[in-house]
Order: C-alpha cells, then sequence, then structure tokens
C-alpha cells in the first residue's frame, strides 16, 4: 500500500467521504485507526465497510454495507450493482448508496457496465441517494448528475 491511501487522503476536497475496505487485510485495525485521524484532520467523513465494531473502535462516521452484506447498526453507506442492492441499502437505513460499476473500471476488469441509461433509471426510482461509481470522474459525474447522480466515487481518480 505505502503511502498511496494517504497521499490520496490529503488530496482530497474537504469534506469528502472515504469507503474503508481493506478486507482481509492483517493490519486492517491500525489503517482505520489512522485513515480516521487523518479524515478528521482533513475534514472528511470515513465509513467502514463491513464492520460496525470496528467502525466505533476508530471513531468513524458509521459502516458501509458491501452488495449482499448483511445490515448493520450504524450504517451509513451501501454498495449496490443492481435494483434488488438499492431496495437493500434503503430498508438498512443507508443514506447514500453506490451504485456500479457505471463504466468500465481498472478495479473490476471485465464488469458489465450499467452505462449512463441504466444507471439514470435505476438512480431515479432508488428512494435513496445515489452515488455513481466505476469509471468515475469529475467531467463524467456532471454528465451524470442529471441522471440522478448525487455524489460520486472513484479510486483511480485520487490515487
Amino acid at each position: 500500500m505505502g503511502e498511496t491511501l494517504w497521499d490520496a487522503i490529503r488530496r482530497l476536497p474537504r469534506g469528502s467521504g472515504i469507503v474503508l475496505r481493506h478486507y482481509g487485510t492483517a493490519d486492517r485495525r491500525a489503517i482505520a485507526k489512522r485513515a480516521a485521524a487523518l479524515a478528521r484532520r482533513h475534514g472528511h467523513m470515513l465509513v467502514v465497510a463491513g464492520d460496525a465494531r470496528l467502525a466505533r473502535a476508530v471513531g468513524a462516521a458509521g459502516v458501509h454495507m458491501p452488495d449482499g452484506g448483511r445490515a448493520a447498526r450504524d450504517v451509513i453507506t451501501a454498495a449496490s450493482h443492481d435494483r434488488a442492492g438499492l431496495v437493500r441499502a434503503r430498508r438498512a437505513g443507508a443514506r447514500l448508496v453506490f451504485l456500479s460499476p457505471v463504466f468500465p473500471t481498472r478495479s473490476h476488469p471485465g464488469a458489465r457496465t450499467l452505462g449512463p441509461l441504466r444507471f439514470g433509471l435505476m438512480a431515479r426510482g432508488a428512494g435513496i441517494a445515489v452515488a455513481a461509481l466505476g469509471g468515475m470522474n469529475r467531467k463524467r459525474y456532471v454528465r451524470m448528475q442529471p441522471l440522478g447522480a448525487q455524489a460520486w466515487g472513484a479510486i483511480d481518480a485520487w490515487v
């Protein structure tokens, strides 16, 4: 991992949200603790994916529920790849759902993309705030806003 994560957190616009995934990483707790401290220092909101106990321990804002994951206390964000995932996110009490992949993405090579039209149809009927994820950048976000994107997320745009 090196310094890439920490540099990316420092470069994010103030008030950004960070979903800490790092599943299966031996030092996940230490990474979460450092990420939480750095996020607070830069005015960001951190959520920890799939682990409410860890989220509380490091002072994160809450939990991110992976698509198909079980609802947990303190769910703030969720992931979805289809309509069923949007329903699960809403029922879990998430405030924001990341709907993906909108465009081809390096993190999921070969994955079937939603494309702007399908994304828009799902986002507009979601009943929850929707963030566009997958191959996103600022220019694409502007294009997706009229289709229902209220936020956007990325990895490559920041690292």
